[in-house]
């Protein structure tokens, strides 16, 4: 079931970050209420990190019961741990190493050095199996989070790029990727669909033409976040710059 965008345009990429943070605290305490527990899907990226580091410097962060938090990633450059281009690397930089998570409920995508060396592809079934260990096929994520790239790439599915077309599998190794690093893991658009909630996190002018041609009801292989749509909500999130380009009659103009 696919959801119909809903918009909230902030009027500058800090503002976008304080509010985003805020929104997730507010999902993160609600799911903790009704269920226990949370799962969210992290993104990198300058819109991604600055969400976390806003998260970092929000009062209302104690509110989260960080212990009881299961954070996964939507992809991953495939890099040496501890690589400082990796977005776990500059995740945990921004936030993760200051609140006190439960280090097995961190679940990072595998780096170049680990258990399967250089081969992409077996890091990304490994991770698909730790997915389907928590879920079938994937964890039920309370928020999925997506950074929008100028070419309309999300994770790290590219327009017309094999992985974009996949359809079975839930993570898959990435080879020649339009930006470097070439080589990264990624969920897929079904694994990304199964989400409860996505969030797509655009700001800047640079991102402008993207968001103007996934809300237009461009394919999701020629624009892939286009195909990026959450089970019970599809969030898009951005600043005045980035919305610049879409028709008013898109969003109301009393957005923060």
């Amino acid at each position: 079931m696919s959801t119909t965008p809903q918009l909230v345009v902030h009027r500058d990429k800090d503002l976008m970050a304080r509010a985003a943070a805020a929104r997730l605290i507010t999902r993160i305490v609600d799911a903790q209420t009704a269920r226990g527990s949370a799962s969210v899907v992290l993104t990198g990226g300058r819109n991604g990190n600055g969400l976390l580091a806003a998260l970092a410097g929000a009062p209302a962060r104690d509110a989260v019961d960080w212990s009881r938090l299961d954070l996964w990633w939507g992809d991953e450059r495939f890099l040496p741990e501890g690589d400082p281009d990796r977005n776990v690397t500059q995740a945990r930089e921004a936030l993760l190493d200051a609140v006190p998570l439960d280090p097995k409920r961190v679940h990072a995508m595998p780096a170049s050095d680990g258990p399967h060396g250089s081969d992409v592809d077996a890091a990304a079934a490994a991770y698909a199996e730790e997915l389907a260990a928590a879920g079938d096929p994937v964890p039920d994520f309370d928020v999925l989070m997506l950074g929008v790239g100028p070419d309309t790439h999300v994770a790290s599915l590219f327009p017309e790029h094999p992985a974009v077309r996949e359809s079975q599998r839930t993570v898959v190794g990435v080879h020649g990727a339009p930006k470097p690093p070439p080589t990264r893991v990624t969920l897929t658009l079904p694994a990304i669909r199964a989400a409860r909630e996505v969030w797509l996190l655009a700001a800047g002018e640079d991102k402008a033409e993207a968001a103007a041609i996934a809300l237009s009801g461009a394919g999701e292989i020629q624009a892939p976040a286009a195909g990026a749509q959450g089970r019970s909500r599809t969030l898009w999130l951005l600043d005045a710059a980035a919305a610049s380009q879409l028709p008013r009659a898109l969003y109301p103009p009393a957005s923060a």
